[in-house]
């Protein structure tokens, strides 16, 4: 257990921070006021799980208001326009090919009615006390700051407006902003956005409550779906700048040799022949942080050269002996077996409804499964990198991070630096998936830089420093039992969940799932069941477990969306007919009625899950693929929806089996129902990679340990899916709902949870043979 004074006191030691983005002449000058952090992406997501009991009786924050730093929307802060009239809107999220860069500009121009020609976007500096939170995870940007980022177009363009006003000595009621000029209605007078830049700039800010908001149906760009990559030229073109490619003069560069095991640490070094490569500048240890580590460096041996070939080629020549510490005998066969056990007994009851063992003793027929999913990694094509440079006290650092407050906070304590004597620059990055938003490698660049004397080093992690020192994702095994009444329904449901949290890179050994987990289609199954019970047995973790793209949902969904299908085999039903019917009828139910304390920190009154919406994705990927038509042999239809980040995604998969049992995805079909649609281009391009990446996991990708030590070095050893592999067909149907002043849902991560299931239930359609542990490759049998 985490006790909510741990994270009180991280937030406490938390300073403000005060660095100003240069903005181009005409700015509308910035004006706010600093105040104390709230803690970083760890602190956040247990913070959401363990409110403090003394604070129970306080309201409830939800949205951009529960996150730490909360959010702003002053056009101050986030809009810049020169005097020939180039819009810059400043971007406080981390680009990772979600696009939230060019969302975010989207929504704030569509406001100011800008014409899209001549907005360019500025990144912002890692700064919660001037931005508002940045952490970029859980699907939120969009779905925590649209409505304010609206306000930050629409103030805008109120001041530019009233600046006019002032200027002609008119009234602002007869005036008119659009496409990037102000308009006076009745004499025809007009100005450009950037002629009245300087004098709105002088304006105060308008009152929230007095800003007019756009109506949809004059948006220009909203819910358009024509807008592509602000990025993307200079993305095709090679000049967009990622951590790996910022320079600074004099750069030196750093590899680290880490303990190959989880907790372990330098017995002994010999660096006599590594000190005689040619180019090497300095070699030292880095002290291990003590489990639990948190965000901070694993430790081992640093060489920083003046180039990377030197500082990897000296690296070979350490000769290290390594103490491997508490968890030297990991092995996750054995693991394997150890949480086989534990969901095999009874475990923590974490929702409890009706009295499943009297209905499972009455049950007609009982049904048992059990699903396993193995530790899988980020892998981003991007890996961790920084560019750090810490003299005359003062450190500033260049990186690819999802958590640039984070970053920030980790640097100042490690270094003992006061909070205003770091600087973090967030590039883009080249993927993160959630591995990104811990920034171990940036606080490892620091200390280079410090050893260095000063001198700016860049870090990099080779692919085999990624893949065998990463933030894994979890391990899991879920057993499933059902009791079936004559017409093959479940009148009982029990499920057993047995993984390690995330919670163990924070605390001491928790070996209970953290309610942020459960949350993830696990307590909040909304099956038309009338005795359910789940349970979560104990845990412990051996290595580091973090976020990796939609968490537990993978093996909730996994487990859940199989077993349906198993249980529509025993029934003799249609699994996609008897999906919907243990769905049961449209309803909106209140998660916490489910023990879902949670609900991706989202008001359950605006947020309950909607049955309705989930019944019709699946319909839709369903009647995309064409369900129900006859298939040659070896070829099958499967179908799983499942419902993540307050979004309801459902996929239909068409696969075909070879005779050697080799697994090839022939089309999928993807729904989507996030609610109101800001930018449907990058809605399709999400759901489209999380077909991808949701493929990888149920087909190829696995990490194993033994002897505490990760198997996997590479590529050719841990498979992501391949362009070969990859479905020549991926249809994406959007269902829209609800209005633009309504909430919106997540949309980066609800498309990876049903892809593996739904491989699965196409592969039994076409064999026969029943998939309960991932990947699949080589475990179909001859």
């Amino acid at each position: 257990m985490i006790h909510p004074a741990q994270l009180q006191a991280e937030a406490a030691s938390a300073r403000p921070i005060d660095t100003d983005l240069e903005l181009p002449a005409g700015t509308l000058a910035p004006d706010v006021s600093r105040r104390a952090l709230l803690g970083g992406a760890g602190a956040l997501i247990l913070a959401l799980s363990l409110r403090n009991p003394a604070q129970a009786a306080d309201p409830q924050k939800f949205g951009a208001d529960g996150m730490p730093n909360g959010w702003r929307d002053d056009p101050t802060i986030f809009v810049a326009i020169a005097p020939d009239g180039t819009v810059t809107v400043t971007n406080h999220r981390s680009e990772m090919g979600q696009g939230v860069r060019t969302s975010v500009a989207l929504v704030v121009a569509d406001e100011l009615d800008a014409d899209w020609a001549r907005v360019r976007v500025a990144q912002a500096p890692g700064d919660e006390a001037r931005y508002g939170n940045q952490d970029t995870d859980g699907s939120r940007s969009l779905r925590h700051f649209f409505q304010h980022f609206r306000h930050v177009g629409a103030a805008a363009r109120a001041m530019l407006v009233q600046a006019a006003a002032k200027q002609w000595d008119v009234p602002a009621s007869e005036l008119v902003a659009e496409n990037h000029r102000v308009t006076h209605l009745r004499s025809g007078r007009s100005a450009g956005y950037g002629e009245l830049a300087a004098a709105a700039a002088a304006l105060p800010v308008p009152a929230r409550e007095s800003v007019v908001l756009k109506k949809p149906e004059a948006f220009r760009y909203i819910g358009k779906g024509e807008i592509g990559l602000i990025d993307n030229r200079d993305i095709t073109t090679g000049k967009a700048i990622y951590g790996l490619d910022h320079k600074l003069d004099g750069m030196l560069y750093a590899v680290v040799a880490r303990p190959p095991v989880y907790g372990g640490k330098v017995a002994s070094l010999d660096d006599a022949e590594a000190r005689k490569v040619p180019g090497v500048v300095k070699i030292f240890t880095i002290d291990p942080t003590p489990i639990p580590s948190e965000f901070m460096p694993l430790g081992g041996v640093a060489v920083v050269a003046r180039n990377t070939w030197a500082a990897m080629k000296a690296r070979d020549a350490l000769k290290v002996t390594w103490d491997d510490g508490p968890n030297a005998s990991y092995d996750t066969g054995a693991y394997r077996a150890e949480l086989e056990k534990a969901v095999r007994a009874p475990g923590k009851v974490v929702r409890n409804q009706g009295d499943v063992d009297a209905a499972m003793a009455k049950a007609k027929t009982k049904v048992t499964a059990e699903y396993f999913v193995p530790h899988l990694t980020q892998a981003p094509m991007e890996t961790p990198s920084a560019v750090v440079q810490v003299k005359d006290g003062f450190c500033e650092a260049w990186t690819c991070t999802q958590a640039p407050q984070a970053t920030h906070d980790r640097l100042a304590k490690r270094l003992g630096l006061a909070s205003d004597k770091v600087r973090v620059n967030v590039t883009l990055l080249g993927g993160g998936f959630g591995r990104k938003s811990k920034p171990d490698y940036v606080v490892e660049a620091a200390l280079c830089s410090q050893e260095a004397g000063g001198a700016p080093v860049r870090l990099l992690w080779t692919r085999e420093d990624d893949l065998r020192h990463s933030y894994y994702h979890t391990i899991s095994v879920e057993r499933l039992e059902a009791g079936l009444d004559e017409k093959g329904m479940p009148v009982a449901w029990l499920h057993r969940s047995a993984a390690p949290t995330i919670g163990s890179i924070f605390a001491p050994d928790p070996k209970h799932e953290l309610p942020f987990e459960l949350g993830m289609g696990f307590v909040n199954m909304p099956f038309a069941v009338p005795n359910v019970r789940l349970e979560n047995p104990e845990a412990p973790a051996h290595t580091r477990i973090g976020w990796f793209r939609s968490v537990s949902n993978i093996p909730h969904a996994f487990a859940i969306q199989s077993f349906v299908a198993e249980l529509a085999h025993a029934a003799g039903r249609d699994p996609k007919d008897y999906l919907l019917e243990l769905i049961g009828p449209a309803r909106r139910i209140d998660p916490t009625t489910l023990g879902d304390v949670w609900n991706h920190g989202e008001d359950p009154s605006l947020y309950p899950i909607d049955t309705g919406r989930l019944r019709r994705v699946i319909e839709a990927a369903a009647s995309g693929a064409g369900w129900g038509r006859k298939l040659e042999a070896r070829r099958g239809l499967g179908v799983a929806g499942h419902y993540s980040f307050v979004t309801y995604t459902a996929v239909a998969c068409e696969v075909e089996v070879s005779p050697e049992n080799e697994v090839k995805v022939r089309a999928v079909d993807i729904a989507v129902d996030c609610g109101p649609q800001v930018n449907p281009e990058r809605i399709r391009s999400q759901m489209e990679g999380a077909v991808v990446m949701g493929m990888g996991l149920a087909l190829t990708s696995e990490i194993t340990f033994q002897n505490g030590r990760v198997q996997q070095g590479n590529f050719d050893s841990y498979e992501i899916t391949r362009i070969d592999a990859a479905p020549k067909v991926v249809r994406v149907h959007l269902l829209p709902s609800g209005a633009y002043d309504g909430p919106l849902g997540g949309v980066g991560e609800p498309g990876v949870p049903p892809v593996a299931p739904a491989i699965a239930n196409a592969v039994f359609a076409a064999t026969g043979r029943r998939v309960r542990q991932l990947p699949i490759r080589g475990r179909l049998g001859a």
